[in-house]
């Protein structure tokens, strides 16, 4: 926990006033930065000798439009499903960027020399045209995740080399990840003995809640059963 909060006040005297730390998980660390000084905190956070955040392990889209409304909780499991109670353990929760912004990008990064962690996260000002810089020339791990967040979310990311989709099929309409993107979606693909080609179709599923539930067949469970004498262990 030292080493951590050693980590977090090197970042801040580093990055100063672009930097703002996030409230998140024990041995975590997570800091927001405005779009406008993304590339800049990267490239510090990458060269400073005390920080060498040399590689980005993960990038990631976030969509906050559902934020805090699910009613499930899935941390534990009972014999009969899982209960629709909210968690309320606020601590758990990370809270949304600052503005209600509804999309952001988290940046998992990994100082090798230190082997230290850090988690970035930058939101989008426009919830209409998400955009933020890219990365790549930071990081040039980024491409591929950066084209990823772009297919499923959505998010632009000025100055891209190649931003295009990289997950969905030509054609798609939409973006997966969006909390507003149904769960069934749009169409379906199949194939066509008489067109000898695969089609796409309107989707052919019905809609209905999806209720996770355990089944398990386990007298430990059973009433009747629970406080009957046990025989002689042989």
């Amino acid at each position: 926990m030292e080493a951590l909060e050693s980590l977090a006040k090197e970042i801040e005297a580093q990055l100063g006033a672009r930097a703002q730390r996030v409230a998140s998980l024990p041995q975590e660390l997570c800091f927001e930065v405005a779009p406008e000084t993304l590339l800049e905190s990267g490239r510090i956070l990458r060269d400073a000798p005390t920080l060498k955040f040399e590689m980005l392990m993960d990038l990631a889209g976030i969509d906050y439009l559902e934020f805090r409304k699910d009613e499930w909780q899935t941390r534990a499991a009972t014999h009969t499903g899982f209960s629709r109670g909210r968690l309320e353990e606020e601590e758990l929760v990370p809270p949304a960027p600052a503005q209600g912004a509804r999309f952001a990008v988290v940046y998992q990064l990994l100082s090798v020399s230190h082997n230290q962690r850090l988690r970035l996260r930058v939101r989008c000002h426009d919830d209409a045209e998400p955009v933020v810089d890219s990365v790549v020339d930071v990081w040039a791990s980024a491409n591929w995740f950066e084209r990823e967040a772009f297919d499923l979310f959505g998010i632009l990311f000025r100055g891209h080399p190649d931003l295009r989709r990289i997950l969905t099929d030509y054609g798609f309409v939409g973006h997966p990840f969006r909390k507003d993107f149904p769960l069934i979606g749009n169409v379906e693909v199949r194939y066509d003995p008489e067109r000898r080609r695969v089609v796409y179709q309107p989707v052919s599923i019905e809609p209905r809640v999806l209720v996770p539930k355990v089944i398990r067949e386990d007298n430990r469970y059973n009433p009747a059963l629970k406080d009957s004498p046990q025989g002689p262990r042989s």
